[in-house]
């Protein structure tokens, strides 16, 4: 039996989010799964699965932050602001030269608002974007604020249709197309996103990510469960409190127990054993409130 945990895959292109979790299913046999960000089908990268009872904890295990690696197409403007789009125009963009969109970076760094694009799962009025967009009806979705921390050039190559590559890093909920389709309004000559790997997200990095042919091959050999992370490895960043025999049979219950800790937004909870016990909350009176429960009081050590 596949043990609660996290489960750090290599989304490869061509595949949604949610097809990822079907397989994964499938192949694991375990229903409770679900993903922590959705990757647009054409994009590659990091997509952790919470199993089991880790689905619990899912909004607290992705963590702050996104790192990706895109190329942006200058030059070229599509429908769904990426290469899987209609075209809808096409310009010279011989003009940009690297130190130009160096020059361009900084305005799109730190806390900036983008409007979610047509071809996206935001909900207007009860209707997805993309619903409304393939209906033929244009929907503008609300501004949002996103913080973009890191916005590095790697790579230029100059020509009428220009190319670059960008590193990222910001918070959940950035459309990396928009911020394309952004820069290629502010060079002056429009732009698309390329290609789109996801390199990180919260704890989660691309060099300990598994393709799907291995959890295939390690499903052969039995082995698949040392690929499982423990439910509680990507809340490391969080401060831990060690709770008594008592402690822990009251936090599984739900009740607030004393906690000698300083007041802190989440912490993680332990019982005898070092047995993880789930999420709480410290409140400034010196008390844990249980948040998030992974625990029945039949698995506490007796």
């Amino acid at each position: 039996m596949t043990p609660d945990g996290f489960l750090n895959l290599l989304k490869p292109p061509g595949m949604t989010s949610h097809d990822v979790v079907a397989w994964a299913r499938s192949r694991l046999g375990i229903a409770r799964i679900g993903h922590l960000g959705t990757l647009d089908p054409a994009a590659a990268g990091v997509l952790p699965l919470s199993l089991g009872k880790a689905t619990r904890l899912f909004d607290y295990a992705s963590g702050p932050d996104k790192a990706y690696c895109a190329e942006i197409a200058f030059g070229l403007q599509t429908d769904t602001l990426d290469a899987e789009g209609a075209v809808i125009a096409c310009s010279d963009a011989s003009g940009l030269t690297e130190s130009a969109l160096r020059a361009l970076l900084p305005q799109f760094m730190g806390e900036i608002e983008q409007i979610p694009p047509a071809f996206s799962s935001v909900s207007v009025g009860g209707r997805r974007l993309y619903e409304s967009a393939r209906a033929g009806t244009q929907v503008v979705g609300a501004p949002r604020r996103v913080t973009i921390t890191q916005l590095d050039l790697v790579d230029f190559t100059p020509g009428s249709r220009a190319y670059a590559l960008v590193d990222i890093v910001c918070t959940g909920g950035t459309y990396i197309r928009a911020l394309a389709d952004d820069l290629g309004r502010a060079a002056g000559c429009g732009a698309c996103l390329g290609f789109l790997v996801r390199t990180r997200a919260g704890r989660f990095d691309l060099a300990q990510s598994h393709t799907l042919e291995e959890v295939v091959e390690r499903l052969g050999s039995g082995s698949v469960e040392d690929l499982i992370l423990l439910p509680d490895w990507p809340l490391g960043a969080l401060p831990e409190v060690v709770l008594t025999d008592l402690e822990a049979l009251a936090f599984v219950r739900g009740k607030r127990v004393p906690a000698a800790a300083e007041p802190a937004r989440q912490v993680r909870a332990y019982g005898p054993g070092a047995l993880f016990l789930g999420l709480g909350e410290i409140a400034d009176e010196g008390v844990l409130q249980p948040r998030v429960v992974l625990r029945s009081e039949q698995e506490l050590p007796r």
